[in-house]
Formats: structure tokens, C-alpha cells, sequence
């Protein structure tokens, strides 16, 4: 069998979170409104209407540029990209060629650089929503005219895991920029996956590309496909079409829309409505923008090393849930401040993950962490009992559940239900003498060299005192009537 090495590249757009158009100033609500309720002159074509530059969707598409490690351009301007569909009403879109805002940079995906090729703006086209019972078709213009970015990555990309790996990650970032929400079930971020597959002699193959990706699960599940459906083609001798697919979800595999001989020519020149851009000039001023916060790999590697979050999973929680990261941590600010201790963070950072992991988003199965009963505050101060060792873990579990339930302080919660430690050393030493009565056969067996026996004996003095006693205390008696 001859090997084959995927050679992928991405086209994603993604609409941008401003509050009007790209050229109009109907506001930029698609999903929103009524069919073609959102709609101007402008943004339908009319003609004698002149488009206007949002400023805002620039200075977007610049801040991402920035983030993603782009060369920014000094000049740069609008093209027509002339083409005939339904939903476009001018006969043509106003987009950029030669002169794309950002250039040159990368986006690192695991231990990988995936280089990009250049991000651009332009405006969206309208949405052809297809009734098959009546046998037709009906256009909403609501989304024509709203901004676009669009960001074409190199051919650096080997698989579907690190399709998917680039999409996500572009996803959070643009999130956490704010200059767009990105969900990919409204349509607001699309992907397009271009893939070839290299021979063992470095011969390049025939690129497909696949349109209209609209989930990771998709991108994924469509990338797998055409990397298996290309090699089979050509092992069994045949040439791969160059041809533009589409993904069925309900029979999981890609289809053909359209061959794809030759480079369409959309005939771009100079938009003549609009001036060229200045970029280091007022209003926008490219040097002076700056990101403005913390993107999601500055965070994974901070809650790394401050909090000493090194599970995968459990740092994707908080990059993926900054809800549930903010909660995180002013939880373990407040209680570090209770203790006095700032060079605990670790610790009790790794108590107050504990305990949201399993107890608090577990309980709210699905629910927004800003919803729970259980601000902060009162978090700190349960984790600052956890902290100094004034409650065992299966006492700890009763309190949040019922903090939970009730929305109660911890320290009211263990009044309420009689849960105070038992620190008398005498009460426990006589738990202490009944476990060992109870238990001579593994007595013996600690005797006999096996130390892990104690955890065993503990673990009964917990039972007896449900809970209550102090296991350090219970451990010191122990070992002392033991040894």
C-alpha cells in the first residue's frame, strides 16, 4: 500500500460582532429579525447608493491580525469580486484581492505553526433557504451587508485532529477578543477545507475542497472522509476530480457540488465607491491598537504555572468556560486572602479545581456557573475550612451539597447539621482502641511490614465518627498504639 500524506489548507469566515453593517448602517442582527427585515437600499444594491466603511469591523479585523501574529498592512483597499448568485444582490461583492488588511502569520496548534496566508474583510451575501416540499427557494437579505472576516490558512495542516485543532482555536480567540461570537450553529463562523494528498515522491495531488462546514464535529468527520475516500481513489489507479463537496451529516460522507477545472474569474478590480486606507493614519492607526487581553495560550500556560492546572481536559474547562475560569479564580484570591498565605495558591487553587470539578459544575449539570447559589465568597470560605484540614472530604461533600441546595454559608451549614470536627484527642483515641479490637487480622498485617494497612484503619475510625474526626489526629493516635 502506498503511503500518502494529507496536505490540508482552511478558508474560514467568521461574521464580526459590530453593531452595524459593513457599508450601511442597518444594524448587524441577522439572526434576530423576520426575514428581510434588517435591509436597506444599500445592502440590497439598489442602484445610485454608495457604501461607507465601517470602522469598527477594520479595527476588528487588525486586532485579530495581531493576535494571530500577522504582518499588518500600511495601504490597503476594497475590490469588487464580481460573480452571479441569488443571494447577492449587486451582481457583485465587495471584498479585497491584492491588498489584504493582514498577512503573514501563524497560529500555533499543539506543538505546530500553522502559517496563514492572509485575513481580509468583506461583506456576507444573503441566506437561500430551500423548502423542499413546496419545491422552492426564498432568500432572507437580512445577513447581506453584515462584515466578514475571512482568514486562509498555508497547506501546513497534516490531519482532521489538527483541522479541527485550528478552527477551535481560532474560535476562542476571536471570542476572547470580543470581536466576534463565533458560534458555528448560527452560521457565524463557516469553514472550508481544501485537501490534497502528497505521494511518496513528493508529487503534489489534486486539491478538493469542502464547503460549508458548519461544526468541529464536521470539519473532523468530513476531513477523515476525503483523506480515506482520495487514498482509495488512487490506489486503485484513478485520478482524484478536482471538484467542489459538500458534507451529508445524516450519511457522514462528502458529495460532489460542482467540478472545478480552472480558477474562477470573478474579475477583481479597484471598488470605485471607496477610498483606498491609510492604516497608520487617523482613524485607525494600526501601531496603536492594541489586543487587550489575555488570549487562551497566555492562559493555559498562567494556570499552569500559578495554579498547577496540568491536566489537558481540566485546562480546557477554563479556556473554553471563562465564566467558570473567572469564578475559579476569584474564589482562590478571596480564600488565599482569608489565609493570609499567597504562596499556597497552588494548593488551594488545587482544592477550590477539586471541588468545582466534582461537586459544584457536577450539580449544576449544564447550568451556568454564575447561577449557583454558591457565589465566591462563599466558596473561599469553604475551601478555606478544606484548607486547615476543619473538615474531613466526606463531611466536605455534605456541606457544598447542601450550600448548594440552600444557598447557605459552609460554617451555617455545619452548625445546622451538627458536622464540627471532633478535635478531642480522647474521643478519638477511644474510636481509635475499638477499630484496633475490630481489626487483628490487619493488625497483624501491619506488623508484618504491610504500611499500607493504615490508610485501611483510618478509614474505619472515619466511618465510626462519620466523618468527624480529624484524620491527621486519627493517623497520630494510630501509629502511636501501633509502633
Amino acid at each position: 500500500m502506498k503511503k500518502y500524506t494529507p496536505v490540508i489548507g482552511l478558508e474560514i469566515h467568521a461574521q464580526l460582532k459590530t453593531k452595524s453593517k459593513m457599508f450601511c448602517s442597518c444594524p448587524n442582527n441577522a439572526e434576530a429579525g423576520s426575514p428581510n427585515t434588517y435591509i436597506c437600499p444599500v445592502c440590497l444594491g439598489h442602484p445610485g447608493t454608495f457604501p461607507v466603511i465601517n470602522k469598527e469591523a477594520v479595527i476588528s479585523v487588525l486586532k485579530a491580525g495581531k493576535a494571530l501574529n500577522c504582518s499588518l498592512r500600511d495601504e490597503s483597499r476594497f475590490d469588487r469580486k464580481n460573480y452571479f448568485y441569488p443571494d447577492l444582490p449587486k451582481g457583485y461583492q465587495i471584498s479585497q484581492d491584492e491588498k489584504p488588511f493582514c498577512y503573514d502569520g501563524y497560529l500555533e496548534v499543539g506543538d505546530r505553526k500553522i502559517r496563514i496566508n492572509r485575513i481580509h474583510l468583506e461583506e456576507d451575501t444573503g441566506r437561500i433557504v430551500h423548502n423542499e416540499k413546496e419545491k422552492e427557494s426564498l432568500i432572507d437579505f437580512n445577513r447581506s451587508g453584515v462584515p466578514l472576516m475571512e482568514l486562509v490558512t498555508e497547506p501546513d495542516i497534516r490531519s482532521a485532529e489538527e483541522a479541527r485543532g485550528f478552527a477551535k482555536e481560532l474560535q476562542l480567540i476571536l471570542r476572547y477578543l470580543g470581536v466576534s461570537e463565533a458560534n458555528m450553529n448560527q452560521g457565524q463562523m463557516r469553514v472550508e477545507v481544501n485537501i490534497s494528498l502528497c505521494k511518496e515522491n513528493g508529487e503534489f495531488g489534486t486539491k478538493v475542497e469542502i464547503k460549508n462546514l458548519n461544526s468541529f464535529r464536521t470539519v473532523y468527520n468530513a476531513t477523515e472522509y476525503e483523506i480515506k475516500r482520495q487514498r482509495e481513489v488512487l490506489e486503485r489507479g484513478e485520478l482524484v476530480v478536482q471538484e467542489t463537496r459538500g458534507w451529508h451529516d445524516q450519511r457522514e460522507e462528502t458529495f460532489s457540488q460542482r467540478a472545478k477545472e480552472n480558477a474562477h474569474d470573478y474579475r477583481y478590480f479597484p471598488e470605485p465607491d471607496l477610498p483606498p486606507l491609510f492604516l497608520n493614519e487617523s482613524p485607525f492607526k494600526k501601531d496603536g491598537i492594541e489586543i487587550g487581553v489575555e488570549l487562551p495560550k497566555e492562559k493555559r500556560n498562567r494556570f499552569k504555572e500559578e495554579y498547577g492546572v496540568d491536566k489537558e481536559n481540566e485546562i480546557e474547562v477554563f479556556i473554553d468556560n471563562r465564566e467558570v475560569a473567572d469564578y475559579f479564580e476569584e474564589t482562590v484570591q478571596l480564600a488565599l486572602k482569608k489565609i493570609n498565605k499567597n504562596e499556597a495558591k497552588k494548593e488551594v487553587g488545587k482544592i477550590a479545581k477539586n471541588y468545582l470539578f466534582s461537586e459544584v459544575l457536577g450539580m449544576l449539570n449544564g447550568g451556568l456557573v454564575n447561577e449557583t447559589k454558591i457565589n465566591p465568597l462563599k466558596f473561599a470560605d469553604f475551601v478555606v475550612l478544606v484548607y486547615n484540614k476543619k473538615i474531613s472530604s466526606k463531611i466536605a461533600k455534605i456541606v457544598i451539597k447542601e450550600m448548594f441546595e440552600s444557598g447557605k454559608d459552609a460554617s451555617v451549614v455545619i452548625q445546622e447539621k451538627g458536622l464540627s470536627e471532633i478535635s478531642d484527642e480522647g474521643e478519638i483515641e477511644k474510636v481509635v482502641d475499638e477499630v484496633i479490637t475490630e481489626s487483628q487480622p490487619a493488625i497483624k498485617e501491619y506488623k508484618e511490614g504491610k504500611i499500607e494497612v493504615l490508610q485501611f484503619l483510618i478509614g474505619k475510625v472515619m466511618a465510626k465518627t462519620k466523618g468527624k474526626a480529624s484524620p491527621d489526629q486519627a493517623n497520630k493516635i494510630l501509629k502511636q498504639k501501633l509502633n
